[in-house]
């Protein structure tokens, strides 16, 4: 293999690399979104039965511990399903941040070389 071939295929082979990086890099990015849904469904989860789980014991004996069970469990499952809720927003927030002020390389490539050819030109 000639040494011009062999420098074409390390060339080629480092612009995949880098298209790798970004496919990398994006598919991170949703991996975690996808994360932060599983972890509110987890949060709802809890709640939703802690708070079934109050009704129905109140409901099938209906005696006076089964309403003070009830009446500490059904408001405890909301405060669960509502610190899930603020944690998942606040997560999901975070989460939009980090994905618009992503920049692939190609196009930081692309901005830093634009960047550099208007300085050149500007100056006298």
């Amino acid at each position: 293999m000639s040494p011009e071939c062999r420098k074409e295929v390390k060339r080629d082979l480092k612009v995949k690399e880098k298209a790798n990086a970004e496919i990398k890099d994006t598919l991170a990015i949703e991996r975690t979104s996808f994360a932060n849904e599983r972890t509110f469904l987890a949060y709802l989860r809890t709640s939703l039965s802690l708070i079934i789980a109050g009704i129905s014991l109140h409901q099938f004996f209906n005696t006076a511990v089964s309403m003070w069970i009830a009446v500490v469990l059904i408001p405890l499952g909301l405060a669960i399903g509502a610190v899930g809720y603020r944690k998942f927003t606040r997560k999901r927030a975070l989460i939009q941040r980090k994905r618009e002020a992503y920049v692939p390389a190609k196009q930081m490539l692309a901005l830093l070389k634009a960047e550099k050819a208007g300085q050149m030109s500007v100056s006298p």
